[in-house]
């Protein structure tokens, strides 16, 4: 098997991210199935998508493997090529017609992303990244003039090089931060109780031994909260729960910009993509950040199907 061409790669899933963004925008999610339970949602749009994501990649490159969140006996990555997919991240944003949501399209290669395509088809953002050549956002350009009424506005686009801040403002520590969480749909056991003491030990007053982050973000798609880490908007993300289709397009987006992904648990500095459990740190923070962040954990996240 030929090396893998990672332009090509990228190129085409940037054309089909496009394609997709038709079928979602113009979706009513009428049709809303549960998976594990009330908050784990499927609609019809989910698995269309994927039907045409998956069925166009099996197309163009035959010779490599496909994990896609709707089809997925499992969520194991292999040394093998092979397209990672989540054809819509934010499932319950969409079905609550919440504009963050996202199509996720990553290629790894022996169990690492090499490019990353996000892409929000309600705000047009699109982030992309190949290994070795930088993570770059396309979105609209405001206009700063108004045509005259009647006329149709063109949208205008511009690429821009990730982060958006350079140099990357220094992040001393944890009470200067931004950072996201989120519930994830395992809501009771041992994760979720790690989840919420450690919510509240970040949010409480340094006097009572808290992080005292300057506050906390949710928008419901890994991916986007990982592509705001990557833009420099966000300064951290923890996450437990999530599989290698929510995360592995973002992974590549947020070191190519110059972050780093850790797991999410003291001391897991080498992570895997398909863990489930994650840190995400924008260009800036040290790995003194990482350690407080850890020192804060209340207790440990353990998945069956990882540990």
């Amino acid at each position: 098997m030929a090396n893998p061409n990672l332009q090509d790669i990228h190129d085409f899933l940037v054309g089909l991210a496009r394609q997709a963004a038709g079928m979602i925008t113009s979706a009513n999610p009428a049709t809303v199935d549960t998976k594990k339970n009330s908050s784990d949602l499927v609609t019809e749009t989910d698995k269309a998508v994927e039907d045409l994501i998956s069925s166009s990649l099996k197309s163009e490159y035959p010779d490599y493997s496909f994990l896609g969140e709707e089809t997925a006996q499992s969520g194991r990555l292999t040394d093998a090529p092979t397209f990672v997919v989540d054809p819509i991240d934010g499932t319950t944003n969409f079905v609550h017609a919440h504009p963050y949501i996202s199509i996720s399209l990553a290629f790894a290669h022996k169990q690492k992303p090499l490019v990353g395509v996000v892409y929000n088809p309600f705000t047009q953002h699109l982030y992309t990244a190949i290994k070795g050549h930088g993570a770059y956002l396309t979105s609209p350009k405001i206009p700063l003039s108004f045509p005259d009424e009647g006329l149709r506005v063109e949208s205008q686009y511009e690429k821009r090089k990730l982060p958006l801040r350079s140099p990357p403002a220094p992040l001393p520590d944890l009470s200067n931060a931004l950072i996201a969480v989120e519930y994830g749909n395992e809501r009771y056991g041992n994760n979720w109780d790690c989840k919420i003491s450690t919510f509240s030990a970040l949010g409480r007053d340094k006097s009572v031994d808290g992080a005292m982050v300057q506050s906390v973000r949710s928008l419901g798609s890994a991916a986007l909260n990982m592509c705001s880490v990557a833009r420099g908007d966000l300064d951290l993300y923890w996450e437990g729960g999530c599989w290698a289709w929510d995360v592995a397009a973002g992974w590549v987006i947020v070191e190519e910009a110059g972050g780093m992904v850790v797991g999410g648990n003291k001391g897991e500095w080498t992570p895997k993509v398909d863990g489930r459990r994650y840190l995400v740190l924008r260009a800036g923070a040290e790995k003194a950040l990482v350690e407080e962040f850890w020192g804060k954990i209340q207790g440990r996240l353990v998945y069956e199907d990882t540990d």
